[in-house]
């Protein structure tokens, strides 16, 4: 079956068309899939090597060619390691039929305030009670992986449901719970822990997790100290200990996402 016209000129049938469209779909989906996560970072990284690889090939850099080989080939075998969870996330969906998931709400300026008071005032609350707890930020890096496997909640942010959440012997006491615009996406959340042999070895598993997961992205984790009710700040690998209230929110001020014109809540898809 051939379609008149301009497609006839180009020998292109119908199937042709249908064809592109689902490979579209499926790039779409799979780009959805994964802009959440660590692997959206991992995926430019592949992109930069395959372009560097082409480039070199066409000046005859034949050293750096073979070194970039070498290295995407390397990077090809490791690629079901490395992207295990988004793997298994992809699995998942299809078997549930779902192909579509909505994307993280990025505050506008009012709401990345509200976020911020309600953040202040949460730690407040606990550093008076002494409870012990962990609450990360989620910035450009997507932490979806973590959120997947903690109790997902999707509830609006505020300091009272945060201080119920880390109350002692309660179901999310234990973990983190993951702050994604202005909402709490989920809570007892488990994180990678920072190496002891890297950290002050009086630092607890919380401040460990608060490490671990500012190593791997770019996110900011809040520890409130169990033991003291110290408050302290992890961003990018470095951890700011015995911060005040107005230290604490003067941080977290410059960290909230700014506003985006136009910027709302997307659309959910079903199929």
């Amino acid at each position: 079956m051939r379609v008149p016209g301009i497609l006839e000129q180009w020998d292109i049938g119908i199937f042709d068309v249908v064809d592109v469209l689902i490979v579209v779909f499926l790039l779409y989906w799979l780009w959805l899939l994964i802009r959440r996560t660590r692997a959206e970072q991992l995926v430019k990284g592949l992109l930069v090597l395959l372009v560097a690889k082409a480039v070199s090939s066409r000046l005859g850099l034949q050293a750096v060619n073979w070194l970039l080989n070498q290295a995407i080939t390397a990077l090809i075998v490791a690629l079901p390691v490395v992207f295990q969870p988004e793997l298994r996330r992809a699995l998942e969906s299809i078997g549930r039929g779902r192909l579509f998931a909505g994307s993280p709400f990025r505050p506008g300026e009012d709401e990345a305030s509200r976020v911020v008071e309600e953040l202040v005032r949460a730690v407040e609350m606990l550093r008076r009670e002494r409870i012990g707890a962990l609450m990360v930020v989620e910035r450009r890096t997507g932490l979806e992986e973590y959120v997947a496997a903690g109790v997902k909640l999707d509830a609006v942010l505020s300091a009272e449901l945060l201080f119920n959440i880390f109350v002692p012997r309660t179901p999310l006491h234990d973990g983190a719970a993951v702050i994604r615009g202005d909402r709490i996406a989920a809570a007892g959340c488990f994180l990678p822990l920072a190496e002891a042999s890297r950290t002050n070895r009086e630092l607890g598993t919380r401040h460990r997790a608060a490490l671990g997961i500012s190593e791997q992205s770019d996110a900011a984790a809040i520890v409130v100290s169990e033991e003291t009710g110290r408050v302290s700040l992890a961003l990018e690998g470095v951890l700011l200990r015995d911060l005040d209230e107005e230290g604490l929110r003067a941080r977290l001020s410059g960290l909230v996402c700014r506003p985006r014109a136009g910027v709302g809540r997307r659309p959910r898809w079903r199929i």
